[in-house]
C-alpha cells in the first residue's frame, strides 16, 4: 500500500497576497511565498483579504511606485488562475469572528481569516504575532503557520 502524503491546505493572510498585487511587504513575506511555491500546498484566499488589499493599495494610488497594470494583472491572477482557491465563508465563520471580537481581538479581518481557517480546516499563513498571542492567551485552537514552518514535501 502506498503512503499518501496529505496536501497542506493554506489560507493566505493579506500580507501574503499583496506582493502578487505589486505591493512590497518585506523579505519575510517574500521568503514565505518562495517556500510556499516549492510545496504542493493548496492555496486559499478570502474575499476579505482582497478587500483589505484594496484598503492598503489605496494608500499607494498616487505614489510613483504604484504600478496599476501590475495590480490589475495580480488581482486577475489571484481570482482567475488555478493556483488560488477562493474560500466560501458561511454564517458560522462570521459568528465566530464576532465571538473573537467580544473576546477582545479588534481586527475583524483577522477574526474572519482565523475563523475561516478554523471552520474549513486550513492553516492560516501569517506573520501576525498579536493574533498568535491572542489565540494562545485565550486557549483557542492554533491554526496559524509562519513562513519558517512551511516545509518542502519529502
Amino acid at each position: 500500500m502506498k503512503n499518501k502524503q496529505s496536501t497542506l491546505s493554506i489560507l493566505l493572510d493579506t500580507s501574503f497576497i499583496l506582493p502578487t498585487l505589486g505591493i512590497n511587504v518585506g523579505k519575510e513575506v517574500s521568503k514565505g511565498l518562495k517556500k510556499l511555491d516549492e510545496t504542493n500546498a493548496k492555496i486559499y484566499y478570502s474575499q476579505f483579504s482582497i478587500l483589505e488589499s484594496l484598503w492598503v493599495t489605496s494608500r499607494f494610488l498616487t505614489s510613483q511606485t504604484f504600478n496599476e497594470e501590475r495590480f490589475k494583472i495580480g488581482l486577475k491572477s489571484i481570482m482567475k488562475a488555478d493556483r488560488y482557491t477562493k474560500v466560501d465563508e458561511n454564517p458560522e465563520i462570521f459568528n465566530e469572528a464576532l465571538r473573537l471580537q467580544k473576546l477582545g481581538h479588534k481586527d475583524m479581518i483577522d477574526n474572519i481569516l482565523y475563523s475561516t481557517s478554523l471552520h474549513l480546516n486550513l492553516k492560516l499563513l501569517t506573520l501576525d504575532t498579536q493574533l498568535k498571542k491572542f489565540i494562545g492567551d485565550k486557549g483557542l485552537k492554533d491554526t496559524l503557520i509562519s513562513p519558517n514552518q512551511i516545509t518542502k514535501p519529502s
